[in-house]
């Protein structure tokens, strides 16, 4: 099987041309070294070889089902895989010691993920967003929150979502109506349906955290009346488990054109199938200030567009590779100049236009790889190195 990536290039990208083992100087980095980074990069490799890729095309050809009793069928390997994963501890990558992360640069941690997403786009999709939400919480939540909810995520136990637009709404945000009431315990009960959420539902973890937008009474019209909430599947118990079933419903999967192995869900919030606490609606907590939701969740939505650009550059990069491949082994006509019709035909790959055509590949999508691992997320790293919570803020689109 052809590698998903090419080592000699990432370590080129990360030691001879951006040096990132300089930034062990860092105090953040210090307990690091060339040798902790290269046994991430060498974890990620072999699980992405052995537990991803193989049933990477299965996965698309068997896209999730919805069952009559509205759990979901999924093929056994998307689980299997991301137990590997979870037990790995490679979600915690890039986050707080203090949270149970491993404090790795985001130029490592990002380069890991890089391999998941080019030897199967769908089943990295779940750490993928996992992380995301984790890093939301853990940047604008409570102490309470980061400790119910980031950690058991970190650990790979509960997976997480964003739960954004609405059937009704599309991309337009401020057209939103998922309702929060405010309740006298301090949580708000929350009632609306949600379209279009990557891993919305499925039984691949404990739990899922999702991280709903909703607008509470009295607030302004349009995106200035929106909020945030921490909706969980399952409510915590008091043991940091899952306990009383929270009033979430899968209502129908979409099909999708690409990523086909990942759950794309309609979700009613609300709608009293379930009854936490003998009463009608989801729980969920705000997460820091009211009407101020959506610019919180910009940082999970600037997170989530850069790794789905970084997910194009690094299925770009496999077909550079395959394409590399199979130029090699494949034989047909002969070198320029050679006449003779009896002459043995060679391989692609001898034919000067091909190889014009296979560095064109390797060129582009070596650029293309370069801004998930390049300077500017060194720059991240180096501000991060000052901070003592996670944050994504740092981040921006790059070009």
């Amino acid at each position: 099987m052809t590698d998903v990536l090419s080592r000699r290039d990432l370590d080129f990208l990360r030691y001879e041309w951006l040096d990132v083992e300089s930034l062990t100087k860092c105090e953040r980095f210090s307990e690091h070294s060339k040798d902790t980074f290269d046994a991430v990069l060498d974890l990620s490799a072999d699980i992405a070889h052995k537990h991803f890729a193989p049933h990477n095309k299965k996965a698309d050809s068997n896209e999730p089902a919805m069952r009559h009793d509205g759990t979901v069928e999924m093929i056994p390997e998307v689980k299997a895989a991301l137990e590997v994963h979870s037990s790995a501890g490679l979600i915690a990558g890039a986050f707080d010691e203090s949270v149970g992360g491993m404090q790795l640069p985001s130029t490592v941690s990002r380069a890991a993920m890089a391999w998941f997403q080019a030897a199967n786009a769908a089943t990295s999709t779940y750490p993928f967003l996992t992380t995301g939400n984790a890093n939301l919480i853990a940047t604008y939540g409570s102490q309470s929150q980061i400790d119910t909810y980031v950690r058991p995520m970190l650990d790979g136990r509960w997976f997480g979502t964003m739960c954004l637009s609405e059937p009704q709404a599309g991309s337009a945000l401020s057209d939103i109506t998922t309702r929060a009431i405010p309740q006298e315990d301090g949580s708000f009960r929350i009632t609306g349906t949600k379209m279009w959420i990557s891993g919305g539902d499925h039984e691949l973890s404990e739990n899922i955290v999702h991280l709903v937008l909703a607008r509470t009474p009295g607030g302004p019209p349009g995106v200035k009346g929106i909020s945030l909430f921490i909706v969980p599947k399952f409510l915590p118990d008091d043991q940091g488990g899952v306990g009383e079933r929270n009033d979430i419903v899968l209502t129908g999967l979409n099909h999708k054109m690409g990523n086909r192995g990942t759950t794309n869900a309609v979700l009613s919030f609300g709608d009293g199938t379930y009854s936490p606490g003998g009463r009608v609606g989801a729980v969920g907590f705000l997460v820091a200030e009211e009407h101020r939701g959506l610019e919180y969740m910009f940082q999970m939505m600037n997170e989530a567009r850069i790794g789905v650009g970084f997910l194009a550059v690094s299925l770009g990069y496999v077909g550079y590779l395959e394409s590399l491949d199979y130029a090699k082994t494949r034989t047909q006509g002969r070198p320029l100049g050679v006449k003779d019709p009896l002459s043995p035909p060679v391989a692609l790959i001898e034919h000067a236009d091909v190889r014009r055509m296979l560095l064109a590949q390797q060129v582009t999508h070596q650029r293309r790889l370069r801004p998930g691992t390049d300077g500017r997320r060194r720059a991240v790293d180096h501000r991060r190195s000052r901070w003592s919570r996670p944050s994504s803020n740092s981040l921006h689109l790059t070009r």
